[in-house]
C-alpha cells in the first residue's frame, strides 16, 4: 500500500465539544461521519491517539485520530480545547524525501500520511508535540 503525500488545513469550529475541558466522547458513527466529510468516503478508523501521550483520554487537548482507506491513509488533529490554537501537521512520503507542512490556528487540523502533530498557545508554547512516522501500517 501506498499513502499519497497530501496535506491540508480546514478551519471549522469545534465538533461536539462539552463544557470544561474536554470531556467530549465520539461514538463510531460520528467518527465514521467525519471521515467521510473530511477525508473522502470508504475510510476506517485506525487509530484515536489522546495527546499530550500519556493524559488521561478524558482530560486531552487534542485527539490525533488516523484512518486508513483504499491506497491512500488520512489523519485529523481534533482540537479538544474549545477554541482556535496553534496547530501543525507536517506529512513525509514513505522515503522521508519530500515533506509537506503546513501550520496556523485552528479548530481542527487534518493531512494524510506518516506525520508529526504540534498544538499550543503559540509555536514557542507547545503543549502536544507529537511524532509518529507510522501513523498506518504501510508496505
Amino acid at each position: 500500500m501506498k499513502l499519497l503525500n497530501i496535506i491540508t488545513l480546514l478551519s471549522t469550529t469545534s465538533l461536539a465539544v462539552a463544557g470544561g475541558l474536554d470531556t467530549r466522547e465520539a461514538n463510531n458513527a460520528d467518527l465514521a461521519t467525519r471521515a467521510a466529510t473530511i477525508c473522502g468516503s470508504g475510510y476506517e478508523l485506525n487509530k484515536a491517539i489522546p495527546l499530550p501521550k500519556g493524559t488521561d483520554p478524558k482530560q486531552r487537548l487534542g485527539t490525533l485520530y488516523t484512518y486508513i482507506g483504499k491506497d491512500k491513509g488520512c489523519a485529523i488533529l481534533d482540537n479538544n480545547v474549545g477554541k482556535a490554537q496553534y496547530m501543525y501537521v507536517g506529512v513525509c512520503d514513505l522515503n522521508g524525501k519530500h515533506c509537506d507542512k503546513d501550520s496556523g490556528a485552528f479548530s481542527h487540523n487534518f493531512a494524510c500520511a506518516p506525520l508529526v502533530a504540534k498544538m499550543g498557545q503559540s509555536s514557542k508554547s507547545l503543549y502536544i508535540d507529537y511524532k509518529d512516522e507510522y501513523g498506518w501500517a504501510c508496505e
